[in-house]
């Protein structure tokens, strides 16, 4: 079993900057892509950016240039710096991680959520 327990988020003025984490512990092989989503109310959700385990990187276009997602493999941790935060920026945001148990098996795990508000 693997959990996803994610922190950092919060209320922020537009401007200015969060970091979330994503720590994944338990029955950990291996983890491959690494992930943030994000749910505003009433909207689907939507791939934030994702990280493979060679740090190759993906971003939806709305957050380049502001956005740094990253990942410290020895800790099994994911984090999303966000910079220059704008109200559109709020929502949930879930961590996801594609992992291999110690059997060798693959799946998907998702974070708890944590809210980030940006609000003046």
């Amino acid at each position: 079993q693997v959990q996803l327990v994610e922190s950092g988020g919060g209320l922020v003025q537009p401007g200015g900057s969060l970091r979330l984490s994503c720590a994944a512990s338990g029955s950990i092989s291996e983890i491959l892509d690494m992930g943030w989503y994000r749910q505003a109310p009433g909207k689907e959700r939507e791939l934030v950016a994702r990280i493979t385990s060679g740090d190759n990187t993906k971003y939806i276009d709305s957050v380049k240039g502001r956005f740094t997602i990253s990942r410290d493999n020895a800790k099994n941790t994911v984090y999303l710096q966000m910079n220059s935060l704008k109200p559109g920026d709020t929502a949930v945001y879930y961590c996801n991680a594609v992992v291999y148990d110690q059997t060798r098996s693959l799946f998907d795990y998702w974070g708890q959520g944590t809210q980030v508000t940006v609000s003046s």
